[in-house]
C-alpha cells in the first residue's frame, strides 16, 4: 500500500503564481491544488500519443529567373525594388 509522502519542492516562480491562483480560485488547500496539478500533468505527459505524419510541402513552379546569378545581390535587390540594372 502506498502511503503519502512528505517532501520539499522548489517551484519555479511562474509555476509557483499558477497554483497560487488556483488555490485562490478553487478555495481548495494548496495540498489539494499541487496533487491535482500533479495528477493532471502526468496523466497527460503518460497518455499514448498519436502518430502524425509528418508534415509535407507541395512544390510550386514559379517560373524563370529574373536575375542571372543570386549570388550578385545588387542586382537581386535592384530586380526586386523595380529599378533597372545594367
Amino acid at each position: 500500500m502506498l502511503r503519502c509522502m512528505r517532501t520539499t519542492l522548489s517551484l519555479d516562480p511562474d509555476v509557483a503564481a499558477m497554483l497560487d491562483a488556483e488555490q485562490k480560485r478553487a478555495g481548495e488547500p494548496y495540498k489539494k491544488v499541487v496533487n491535482a496539478a500533479l495528477r493532471a500533468g502526468l496523466h497527460k505527459m503518460n497518455a499514448p500519443r498519436r502518430k502524425t505524419a509528418p508534415f509535407q510541402t507541395k512544390p510550386v513552379k514559379l517560373g524563370r529567373c529574373l536575375v542571372g546569378s543570386i549570388d550578385d545581390v545588387a542586382e537581386v535587390l535592384a530586380v526586386g525594388e523595380g529599378e533597372s540594372f545594367s
